[in-house]
């Protein structure tokens, strides 16, 4: 294992991408505990553009204030003799909104982490659900082979026949109630068979190998066979492919997101581009509304993919050669 990890690091690609998602990981991680406003309070007006300079100046202004603030007093009882009032400035505070506000004045930028955390969750658990099946799938059908062979290869072939959004839209809109973890299970459940066919075709050129033959042979059960004469050398293959279901689980997330068919009840970041869409957030200038969520979504995925293709330069003899 500690090979394979430092394997795994050789490559500048896996190290770059691996460094982003950690950076991604402490944004959704340490700014909640900076600004601990909640995400979906309605704090502020309606798509406020990013304040920080206003913020700033307001402060300030209450330092110039509280210096002033004695001849200020002394100005207005002396204009006070004569009927004037004297004009206060404010430098009342205002809240701080580094990404602005949405159409429903929330925070953009509380909003961001942990939109970015659901979607993330959404991703892992639809990755994680897709490579189990997917590995399942494929390593039965490539070991055994024969009729069941033939069957588990024919399910596979009608999902990959079958758009996998198709069916995801359909089982999205089937259902009353989406929360984060149903929107993972049904993604995970759409995306394996790319993973499953890779999986067989691996598993079908080692299931006649010496070493396994030797295992069967030597009257050891076909489980046992699989874990530890089959899946250590398509282990490598295995942690790809999590990494890209979980960058598809993420992409899948925003598109059934923006099509109004996401979860609800937290905030995603499809869901917040699925807002910005319905507000035409974009067409009114309000860019802070929209952008963020764009750029998270392809820093993360890039990332993966980065990972993924360090991995398989590494991994791969053809690409290695």
């Amino acid at each position: 294992m500690g090979y394979f990890v430092k394997t795994m690091f050789k490559s500048g690609k896996f190290t770059f991408g691996f460094t982003v998602i950690v950076l991604v990981l402490l944004f959704i991680a340490i700014y909640p505990m900076i600004d601990t406003r909640d995400p979906l309070a309605m704090g502020g007006g309606l798509y406020e553009s990013p304040n920080i300079r206003e913020y700033l100046d307001r402060n300030k202004e209450k330092e110039e204030a509280a210096a002033e603030e004695a001849v200020d007093e002394a100005l207005a009882a002396l204009m006070a003799q004569f009927g004037l009032t004297a004009i206060v400035r404010d430098t009342g505070p205002i809240q701080l909104h580094i990404l602005g506000t949405d159409n429903f004045g929330r925070d953009m930028m509380a909003q961001l982490a942990a939109g970015t955390k659901s979607s993330l969750f959404i991703g892992l658990v639809s990755g994680a659900i897709a490579t189990l099946v997917g590995l399942t799938v494929g390593l039965l059908a490539g070991y055994l082979g024969g009729q069941l062979d033939n069957f588990l290869s024919s399910i596979t072939n009608i999902f990959i026949v079958i758009p996998s959004i198709v069916i995801l839209i359909l089982i999205s809109v089937s259902i009353t109630s989406t929360t984060s973890v149903s929107v993972g299970v049904i993604i995970g459940l759409t995306s394996w068979p790319w993973t499953a066919r890779s999986v067989r075709a691996q598993t079908t050129s080692l299931r006649n190998r010496d070493h396994v033959n030797l295992s069967k042979l030597s009257g050891h059960s076909m489980p046992r066979i699989i874990v530890r004469d089959i899946l250590p050398y398509i282990a490598s293959y295995v942690v790809m492919a999590f990494i890209l279901q979980v960058a598809g689980g993420i992409l899948a997330e925003a598109t059934i997101s923006m099509l109004g068919l996401g979860p609800r009840n937290i905030a995603t970041l499809g869901l917040m581009m699925y807002w910005a869409g319905s507000f035409n957030a974009l067409f009114n200038g309000n860019w802070w509304a929209f952008f963020p969520m764009v750029i998270m979504i392809s820093l993360i995925t890039f990332s993966l993919n980065l990972m993924n293709s360090g991995l398989d330069q590494i991994f791969n003899p053809q690409i290695r050669s």
